[in-house]
């Protein structure tokens, strides 16, 4: 009887060590838990989920993990390309191809130092090996110039639509007069390619005197992206100056304003901006002011949140919360602050399984948010 008795005490102590099952995050919201899925990345800055539901992250220094079998730990893959690590530099963000299972590619954004003379955004493929352990078939798809040693505005979030093309952004690199305004220059954008890096022949600066790759223009630093799960269309969020943060419907040619209009200001306090409005440039669907720092973006679709369904998450870095941004009539009604003690927010997205997962760059990792009614 004693040596069951031991053998139940063993499997119990067991239970209470896995972290996923005890770990439970106080949080703001009543309705919901948040449940550490791994604290082992330090400035978790992307993630996105194999077929099999592993789950793959970058971590901003540099390295990029796959998360396998329900583990905490994550395997560093090999392989990944040389980053410039400052300020907000380094491996960004990561999509899998939406036809993986028949491809094998994955998607990255980094900061590059190809060329020299400092680093800017660039969009590379490549697939796995066949003991997951390294990156093979390394194809560079796309990489903007010039370098600089500037280390902040790189972007960058990467997207595939209904169609099969991939969107990617890239900040405008700390230049703000130059960049966002300029079509012959790169930053400040945000860019559609074939998955293969070919430069679609309807992209609306083809044949004029613009970049080919560009589809849209005029933004500050987009760190969200997703697409519209009824309409198809790219929504994109990005930081402001001091207030201005924006959420627009990124639509082909069109110019973002950055930074002849605005609803910032300098962070000294001063003004810049010509004015809030101006012909030719496309007002936000909404935007905050005093700035929330949006990173990370995600449509709720999942029936694991039927009062999300169709609605907008999006991090805060400055103030550790998420917001929810309610969609009515394919624009911003209102936001609502939710989880305000979650931490400092990189990224969210909507795992393969439905739940919402959000990487924060605190102890509490990479969580994952259950509905306290399932």
């Amino acid at each position: 009887m004693l040596k069951y008795l031991l053998i139940l005490l063993t499997f119990f102590a067991m239970a209470c060590s896995n972290g996923k099952e005890a770990q439970e995050i106080e949080n703001s919201n009543s309705a919901y838990n948040l449940e550490t899925v791994t604290n082992t990345v330090d400035v978790p800055w992307g993630m996105d989920w194999l077929p099999d539901g592993s789950m793959l992250v970058t971590q901003r220094s540099g390295n990029l993990y796959l998360f396998s079998d329900g583990s905490e730990e994550g395997q560093i893959i090999e392989g990944v390309p040389d980053v410039f690590a400052r300020s907000q530099g380094g491996l960004l963000d990561v999509v899998v191809h939406p036809q993986y299972e028949e491809n094998g590619w994955i998607y990255i954004t980094y900061s590059s130092t190809e060329g020299g003379g400092g680093a800017n955004t660039a969009l590379m493929r490549a697939r796995l090996n066949d003991d997951r352990n390294g990156l093979t078939d390394h194809e560079v798809l796309y990489k903007a110039e010039p370098n600089t040693n500037r280390g902040h505005h790189f972007g960058s979030r990467i997207v595939f639509d209904n169609e099969g093309y991939v969107y990617f952004a890239i900040g405008d690199r700390g230049n703000r007069d130059v960049n966002p305004q300029d079509i012959t220059r790169d930053a400040g954008k945000i860019y559609r390619l074939h998955d293969d890096g070919r430069i679609p022949e309807d992209n609306p600066f083809v044949g004029e005197e613009g970049l080919d790759a560009v589809f849209a223009y005029g933004v500050r630093n987009p760190q969200g992206m997703d697409l519209h799960p009824e309409t198809g269309e790219l929504w994109e969020h990005e930081h402001g100056p001091q207030g201005g943060d924006e959420v627009n419907i990124i639509r082909s040619g069109n110019n973002y304003g950055w930074p002849v209009i605005s609803y910032g200001i300098n962070y000294d306090g001063t003004e810049f901006a010509e004015d809030t409005a101006r012909a030719g440039m496309e007002q936000p669907e909404w935007y905050w002011d005093p700035s929330i720092a949006p990173s990370g973006m995600t449509f709720v679709t999942s029936e694991r949140y039927p009062e999300w369904q169709g609605d907008i998450l999006v991090g805060s870095l400055r103030f550790g919360y998420v917001v929810r941004a309610d969609i009515e009539n394919n624009t911003v009604a209102g936001d609502e602050i939710l989880f305000e003690d979650i931490g400092r927010v990189r990224d969210i997205r909507q795992g393969p399984d439905g739940y919402i997962y959000v990487a924060t760059e605190t102890d509490n990792g990479i969580v994952r948010i259950l509905p306290k009614s399932e």
